[in-house]
């Protein structure tokens, strides 16, 4: 199987196929980051060996949004593709003693990376799933933009603005308090039509801790990403401890990873504080650990981790919560 890395920015995608590993040599491609140059990157990789799609493994990171039509495209397209950890590729180039960072380079070190390590096959989501995404992502920042209007217009009060000013504000959050409106009921409407995800999201709204919207952003995890055990999905949120001990003279507290997603940990914050108090389960390993002397924020990071493990429970074999330390 030829591997293709693929540097990927807003506008382009540099790529570079993989011929010797040793030395490395390998042949580069740039195109433009949309439909046409998919199209393009995918015959050029063909041309080069006279192979067929399904002998392609493009690699390419995890970059916000700007890879994901590519990798949608090439999959359907019946290549295999590989997303890979931004974090890891770069431990990777420094593992080789590699510290330059260019266009031309990082393909290069992406294809000697799945040569290497041989990444695991992206699979997309489904349509409604990756329209849900959109939705919740929408309306997280339609909420942001209206706790910082109201913020403003706090401050305004408090130094007597102009009667214009305050209008402006009143305005502002008319629209945007319309616009959260519009856009939940658009979510409803969404899952009236397609049934399995609301029925999924009951089944995580039944934990004590997660209501209607930490289910859905939990439905749209569970789905984007696939984890083999829950402890995948908290690792991936960030919210394993980190141990640093070495010898007798270095010891520090541990703390959480904070590697994956910082919005949805905000997101879960609350709903850990509020699952120690009504959840059974995360109330007793809350009060276990305070009893064991770690810092109230160490607990608190232990039950957003217990949370996510009974969330991923409940998901994944389609029942009711049903409490351990009841």
């Amino acid at each position: 199987m030829l591997i293709i890395g693929i540097d990927i920015s807003k506008s382009k995608l540099h790529s570079a196929l993989l011929i010797d590993p040793q030395k490395p040599k390998v042949r580069s491609k740039a195109v433009a980051n949309n439909p046409t140059g998919f199209r393009a990157l995918r015959e050029w990789a063909c041309r080069q060996f006279k192979s067929q799609a399904r002998e392609l493994h493009f690699v390419m990171e995890a970059t916000g949004v700007y890879h994901e039509a590519a990798a949608l495209f090439l999959h359907d397209a019946g290549c295999k593709v590989s997303v890979v950890n931004p974090l890891q590729v770069k431990r990777f180039a420094e593992s080789r003693g590699t510290r330059t960072k260019t266009d031309k380079h990082d393909p290069v070190i992406l294809a000697l990376y799945g040569q290497e390590r041989q990444p695991a096959a992206w699979v997309p989501p489904s349509a409604e799933v990756r329209e849900l995404k959109a939705l919740l992502a929408r309306l997280a920042a339609i909420e942001t933009d209206i706790r910082r209007e109201l913020n403003r217009r706090e401050k305004a009060e408090v130094a007597s603005a102009p009667a214009e000013v305050l209008t402006s504000l009143d305005n502002a959050l008319a629209f945007l308090n319309k616009e959260k409106a519009r856009l939940t009921r658009k979510i409803n409407g969404h899952l009236d039509q397609h049934p399995h995800l609301r029925e999924e999201r009951d089944i995580l709204a039944t934990v004590p801790g997660i209501g209607e919207k930490l289910s859905l952003y939990f439905v749209s995890l569970f789905h984007l990403k696939t984890f083999c055990k829950a402890s995948q999905a908290a690792a991936f949120l960030g919210l394993v401890p980190v141990e640093h001990h070495s010898g007798t003279s270095v010891s520090k507290r541990p703390r959480l990873s904070k590697a994956g997603d910082a919005r949805f940990r905000a997101t879960l914050y609350m709903p850990a504080i509020v699952a120690t108090k009504c959840n059974p389960d995360v109330r007793a390993l809350y009060q276990r650990l305070l009893a064991a002397g770690k810092s109230k924020m160490a607990a608190i990071g232990a039950a957003m981790r217990k949370l996510v493990h009974i969330a991923f429970g409940v998901f994944k074999n389609h029942t009711p919560y049903r409490p351990q330390n009841a």
